[in-house]
């Protein structure tokens, strides 16, 4: 993420440049795509789907930009994020029920136990739990740093802070997550 802050592109797409608007589908295209991947689980996860998710949710954002209002860097991201997990959610949805079931008994995805499967969704769940009891302002760079696994570097240049800054706030907010989670 180089270049001009987010919310300036924006701004420009507002203004009617299409050119911001290249540039930052440009820019968030390969982050959604990276993010979109790690999200669906391996028996439902091909680079169609993927790319499939990542377009539709980039288009969605972009169609409906005088619906977004900013609230700080990292906030469109955040708004990204959130489509892209609705669409990841809706997927998988959409996956269970084409599941082939025998005598009424669903088939269970044999690479994972039931265990290791309740597990990684209860801690999914305690971890998007703990990210929504943070500030929009935590949340974005939680977000940024985490799961768009931005460089410190990057998301000063988006916040309007150092490097040094932002570590020092994601690291904050990385500890509350963590015992809200515990808690």
């Amino acid at each position: 993420m180089t270049g001009e802050p987010t919310e300036q592109l924006l701004r420009r797409i507002r203004d009617g440049e299409s050119s911001a608007r290249q540039a930052l589908y440009q820019r968030c295209l390969p982050l959604l795509q990276r993010w979109a991947h790690g999200r669906l689980p391996a028996r439902a996860r091909d680079i169609a789907d993927t790319d499939d998710l990542v377009q539709i949710t980039l288009i969605r954002a972009l169609n409906h930009l005088e619906e977004f209002q900013a609230s700080g860097s990292g906030s469109f991201l955040a708004y990204l994020r959130q489509i892209l997990l609705n669409e990841v959610r809706a997927e998988l949805r959409k996956r269970q029920r084409e599941k082939v079931s025998v005598d009424d008994v669903a088939l269970v995805d044999e690479t994972e136990s039931v265990v290791e499967h309740l597990v990684g969704q209860e801690q999914l769940r305690a971890y998007e739990g703990a990210l929504a009891s943070l500030d929009r302002q935590e949340q974005a760079l939680i977000v940024m740093r985490i799961e768009f696994g931005l460089s410190y570097k990057e998301i000063a240049v988006d916040a309007g802070l150092t490097p040094d800054a932002v570590r020092m706030r994601v690291n904050r907010a990385l500890d509350v997550i963590a015992s809200r989670m515990l808690a």
